[in-house]
């Protein structure tokens, strides 16, 4: 199988889930570029290409965390989808949350899936490997 490589911004303020992510992408032998932001303003930031993002790709892809500071979210969620530049990007919420209100939420704000991060890393690379499969080889993502 050979998939397409993807960029893939991953929104996440917790340092444990960041390493286990990565962790699982490297497990999991996926080869997409993942890079990642501590906060809903720099997710924000980094899909504009503002600031000291000026000159990263803009990912085709991006995993959010719904309890984020700055902007949680559900308010970059919203900031992207209102965006005509940003809005046809693949957003995934990726988060602990099991509650019934943000998973409607999530939807109703345009993401595209919605998965509760699993606490066991042979769960979460699973997951993980999953998800890079998918969106590298199943979907078909709009060209730059």
């Amino acid at each position: 199988m050979n998939t397409k490589l993807i960029e893939i911004l991953l929104a996440e303020d917790n340092d444990d889930d960041v390493v286990l992510i990565e962790e699982a992408f490297v497990e999991a032998k996926i080869a997409n570029c993942l890079h990642v932001v501590r906060d809903g303003q720099e997710a924000i930031w980094y899909l504009r290409q503002e600031g000291e993002y000026k000159d990263v790709s803009r990912p085709g892809l991006l995993l959010l965390d719904i309890n984020m500071p700055k902007k949680n979210g559900f308010e970059v969620l919203k900031e992207i989808k209102a965006d005509t530049a940003l809005r046809r990007i693949p957003v995934i919420m990726l988060t602990t949350s099991n509650r019934d209100e943000d998973i409607i939420k999530s939807y109703d704000e345009g993401a595209c899936t919605y998965i509760r991060k699993p606490v066991d890393f042979d769960r979460l690379k699973d997951v993980v490997k999953q998800v890079a499969l998918y969106w590298g080889l199943v979907a078909t993502l709009p060209s730059k």
